[in-house]
């Protein structure tokens, strides 16, 4: 199973974030010691997110991992993982088209305002990494 666990971030006003931690999706950084940040979601309350990552690599060394990972598109600054001891690992990861001739993929959607959306992100990310 590639899900591991969750961490939320909540005040007397409500919760203000997650992050989902999982397995790494790349087979080749899939060591049993590393684990990858899937999703990290916040309501834009100030130091939520790096909370979150260093939270995250807490648990993860308390439960045995040597690793953590996680990926942001080029246009992010990636400020919150550098304020928690996160380092860039290599720019220019992934992005292109989804669509192959082996595995067609519908490209786009409906927005909710009219329109349509691409499905698939196609711009560039940057991989982030921690040791614990």
């Amino acid at each position: 199973h590639r899900d591991k666990y969750r961490i939320g971030c909540a005040d007397e006003d409500g919760l203000h974030g997650v992050i989902q931690i999982g397995r790494p999706i790349s087979r080749m950084l899939d060591d049993g010691m590393t684990l990858e940040v899937v999703r990290c979601c916040t309501d834009g309350t100030r130091n939520v997110c790096s909370f979150l990552y260093a939270r995250a690599a807490r648990v993860a060394r308390e439960l045995g991992y040597r690793r953590m990972i996680t990926y942001i598109l080029d246009s992010e600054s990636g400020r919150s993982l550098l304020a928690c001891g996160w380092h860039k690992e290599a720019d220019n990861i992934g992005g292109g088209e989804w669509d192959r001739p082996g595995r067609p993929r519908a490209l786009w959607k409906k927005a909710d305002q009219g329109g349509l959306k691409k499905k698939y992100p196609t711009e560039t990310k940057q991989r982030w990494g921690c040791e614990l």
